[in-house]
């Protein structure tokens, strides 16, 4: 019987002090529980991903100091750790298989992600030879996250006499993800016939959320539940080389449905950027509407309620519902809130630029300068108190540009930009299926950005039902204009969309950086030319 520890934890990209110090105490932690072994996600030394810190010479050479710090440490249990590793001029996605103080075998990733968010071939070599150790008897294989995608790496193993693989991963969340894994694990093992460890990371890293739910397949193919859900674990499994067992101790899955999955990886992934940089508070506009409501119910629930302020700004064309609404949902959850008027700074920006405007009509210009005042706002509150300001725009207003560059996208971070507006919806009725968290007059009552009178999203968008439907189409399957009009959509309208995808790439570029849930996120998973002459509206 060999039982392993899976060291499901969050490692902070780039502290390799705090790092190297939580794998010591996880070491100590396994061998206390009676593990014959500990295996650490994917670069679990320098968090992932390090992206150009991998570049800097001084950063690799501390990395080499701390597995050598690692390994002096390492005594009485078998440690596979994640690191990486300079030889010569190159660099590699490595892993070291440590036991009593020396280093026993490396393993070097073979296959190199280079796509949606992964950057490897940037970085690293890839690798080209199998790892396989014997503990208590069994043959133990290692491969690193994307060489269980892939056939090859497995089979080559198996080929060295391998019985059992072990699998570091830093595999991010997306909202079809765990179903994805599960699948790759059932075409490895009908290619190999190979029980499967996999462990994988945990937390917020800038976009990405890693959400653990690390995993076991035994020797007759057979998934065990998921680990926890973006918890930290130290997670024990036990394999029977003779039966080809390989079972959990009592881990705590949580399965669950998918809105309570992304509503808990939205959390994570606010909480984490807030805490990892260094803050402890936010601060926001309120507005009584459904995308800044859903934002404090987000925030209240990843840092508590004393760490979040909220601030309303009415012009004159906020509606005293908004007001009354902002109130109500900030009174509810307890949270620090203020309403400070903007009219006195419109008017006088408006007589500052009368002048100039002279002779114009009024336009989109009046109701952006409201959007940026607010933006100038919540700033000066951060700036002032300290507090990271969050944006509270969602995916579908980003995609056609239905947001003010300098105004409502003012922020360091936006928990909704990977959302479309339907999704809030869900959403926000998940969250008040747990208890009261929005007001149900925020849910149902029409969305407007009120900066003219009687406006609403609809005078300029389709109702968000179909806006939805065509961008999911058109930016995450990336389906042609005609494509889309065959599956029963406008044309005119489908153009139109279009169009404005395109035309808003330079503000994309200037949002902050949103919790990623799909596999199809603006940012480091689209990444399009802002100066392009390329057209799909224009196509016939």
């Amino acid at each position: 019987m060999i039982t392993i520890a899976l060291a499901q934890h969050d490692f902070l990209v780039g502290d390799l002090k705090g790092n190297l110090g939580k794998a010591i105490d996880l070491v100590d932690a396994a061998k206390a529980a009676g593990a014959d072994l500990v295996l650490f996600p994917e670069l679990a030394l320098t968090g992932y991903p390090p992206e150009d810190l991998l570049l800097r010479p001084g950063f690799l050479e501390a990395c080499h100091d701390a597995v050598e710090q690692l390994t002096r440490h390492v005594q009485g249990i078998d440690v596979v750790y994640g690191h990486p590793r300079l030889k010569g001029t190159l660099r590699y996605n490595s892993v070291s298989w440590i036991r009593d103080g020396h280093v026993i075998g490396r393993y070097d990733k073979q296959c190199l992600p280079n796509y949606a968010v992964f950057d490897e071939q940037r970085y690293f070599t890839p690798g080209n030879a199998s790892l396989v150790v014997e503990i208590k008897g069994v043959q133990v294989a290692v491969l690193i996250c994307e060489d269980s995608w892939e056939a090859s790496p497995a089979r080559q193993a198996r080929e060295l006499g391998a019985e059992l693989l072990l699998v570091p991963n830093a595999s991010p969340y997306r909202d079809d993800k765990l179903v994805e894994r599960e699948r790759m694990f059932l075409q490895r093992f009908a290619e190999n016939s190979m029980p499967m460890v996999y462990c994988n990371l945990v937390g917020g890293q800038d976009e990405l959320v890693f959400d653990g739910r690390s995993m076991l397949m035994d020797a007759k193919g057979v998934l065990s539940e998921p680990g926890p859900l973006c918890d930290e674990a130290l997670l024990l499994a036990e394999f029977d080389p003779a039966a080809g067992t390989l079972k959990a101790r009592d881990w705590q899955s949580e399965p669950g449905s998918q809105l309570e999955e992304i509503y808990k990886v939205l959390v994570t992934g606010l909480r984490d950027y807030v805490r990892k940089n260094g803050f402890s508070d936010v601060v926001f506009g309120l507005s009584g509407g459904i995308d800044s409501g859903l934002t404090l119910a987000l925030a209240v629930d990843a840092l508590g309620p004393e760490h979040v302020h909220t601030v309303m700004m009415p012009s004159r064309h906020t509606s005293g519902l908004s007001i009354e609404l902002a109130q109500e949902q900030a009174v509810q959850l307890g949270v620090d809130h203020r309403c400070i008027s903007i009219e006195p700074a419109f008017e006088m920006m408006m007589s500052l630029l009368t002048p100039s405007f002279e002779g114009r009509d009024a336009d989109v210009t009046e109701e952006n300068l409201q959007a940026r005042i607010r933006g100038n706002m919540v700033m000066a509150l951060s700036n002032k108190f300290g507090w990271l300001p969050l944006a509270t725009s969602n995916k579908s207003e980003l995609a056609v540009g239905y947001c003010t560059i300098y105004g409502d996208m003012c922020g360091g971070f936006g928990p909704l930009l990977d959302c479309f507006k339907m999704r809030v919806y869900e959403l926000s009725r998940y969250r008040n299926s747990l208890s009261a968290a929005i007001p149900e007059s925020v849910i149902t009552r029409a969305p407007s950005a009120e900066l003219r009178p009687d406006q609403s999203d609809q005078d300029s968008l389709p109702p968000y039902e179909q806006l939805d439907a065509i961008l999911s189409r058109y930016v995450e399957q990336d389906w042609s204009i005609l494509r889309i009009v065959e599956d029963g959509f406008d044309e005119a309208t489908v153009r139109r969309i279009a169009a404005l995808v395109m035309l808003n790439e330079y503000k994309r570029r200037q949002a902050p950086p949103g919790v990623r849930i799909t596999h199809r996120a603006f940012g480091r998973d689209r990444r399009y030319p802002i100066t392009s002459g390329w057209r799909d509206s224009e196509l016939t």
